[in-house]
């Protein structure tokens, strides 16, 4: 397996995760009353907004050539980091 296709499986692995906690997430929201629940619920639009942009970055590096990957890695790593951050947020604010 090359660098690049370890690299989409991870990428892969974690957006999937990230997804279903975010489904999670949601189900609280379902379960919350008044403000909190529309607080909850941009939230998790927030979420999803980047979940896709990360989604399509991951798209990007699997139609990039094997000598162009490396080029856009450095952009890839900034949305996940994004992401992960604003989960591991959320998820604090969701308790």
């Amino acid at each position: 397996m090359s660098m690049k296709e370890a690299y989409q499986k991870k990428l892969q692995a974690q957006l999937d995760e990230w997804s279903a906690e975010i489904d999670k997430l949601k189900a609280k929201a379902d379960h919350a009353e008044g403000d909190a629940q529309l607080e909850y619920y941009k939230e998790i639009e927030e979420l999803r907004s980047m979940q896709e942009t990360a989604t399509k970055k991951l798209t990007e590096l699997k139609d990039a050539g094997d000598d162009a990957w490396e080029d856009l890695k450095a952009g890839i790593d900034s949305a996940w980091d994004s992401l992960s951050n604003a989960m591991k947020s959320a998820g604090s604010r969701f308790k």
